[in-house]
């Protein structure tokens, strides 16, 4: 079991965390500041190293005002075996007006007989801005067969709050199932192992943007298609999905996307987390 809440507010010219709790296998470290915009980066780890079966975490983060958060992991998430049940990570994500957050964490691993399940619920203003990435990987097996999990089912579901009300943008829901169907046929992993995921919302979202991030993707390694959601109070969001054998090669991809939007609507360098 694992607990954290975050909330983050702008004070002077940056943002701050104005509440931080965390309890059992969840923390963050101490933030830090990777340029001069104000917004503060926190990364999560997990002291015990992995997620095994009926492992619970409960994440909860709150971006104030016209504050800016980018959250990132450690290390990647590896899913052992579950045996008998399956472990869970639900996230709550509140953005306020002007808000803006960055979810970038390092890729899911999911090993031989692994279940695991990811939800993540975000409530946003239509001035707010997000953008979320993941990547999902097989771990090693010992046939080297690279599906041996039991599942990964990540579900996000967007909505946008306004002053009459609540609506859903989008509902994002990925199932990987590999004792049930055959996922490396056409129509589902064409043959890929690997899965790479980018969801964009912010008023700013566009078919012309679209168009820009998937010109980007060209020349890759990789599989990509990229779709609009609805459009509400005038934001709109976007789903990127990219295919490939290679971890890293998806990391590159989403990083040419990432980096593009943090020029383009906040005159920010490249994303340089250090972790390595």
């Amino acid at each position: 079991m694992g607990e954290l809440e975050l909330r983050v507010a702008v004070r002077g010219q940056r943002s701050v965390a104005t509440h931080q709790y965390h309890r059992g296998a969840l923390r963050v470290m101490r933030p830090h500041y990777l340029d001069d915009s104000g917004q503060v980066c926190y990364v999560v780890v997990n002291p015990g190293g992995a997620y095994l079966g009926a492992d619970l975490f409960l994440v909860d983060v709150e971006v104030g005002d016209s504050a800016s958060l980018l959250l990132t992991t450690q290390s990647a998430t590896k899913v052992y075996r579950t045996p008998g049940s399956f472990a869970e990570q639900r996230m709550a994500v509140r953005l306020g007006e002007g808000a803006r957050l960055e979810l970038m964490p390092d890729q899911l691993i999911a090993y031989r007989e692994a279940s695991y399940r990811q939800r993540t619920s975000v409530t946003l203003r239509p001035s707010s801005s997000i953008v979320m990435a993941e990547v999902v990987t097989p771990g090693w097996s010992p046939d080297g067969a690279a599906f041996r999990y039991q599942e990964v089912r990540l579900r996000n579901e967007i909505r946008v709050e306004t002053d009459q009300g609540t609506q859903l943008l989008a509902l994002d829901n990925l199932l990987i199932r590999p004792p049930l169907h055959d996922v490396t046929g056409l129509g589902f992993m064409e043959g890929y192992s690997h899965l790479g995921s980018l969801v964009v919302v912010d008023a700013r979202v566009d078919q012309g943007l679209a168009d820009e991030l998937h010109g980007l993707t060209a020349g890759r390694d990789a599989l990509t298609g990229i779709s609009l959601t609805r459009t509400v109070s005038g934001t709109t969001g976007l789903v990127l999905r990219s295919l490939s054998n290679s971890t890293d090669e998806l990391n590159l991809l989403l990083r040419s996307c990432t980096d593009y939007l943090r020029k383009r609507w906040f005159g920010q360098a490249p994303l340089d987390l250090r972790k390595h």
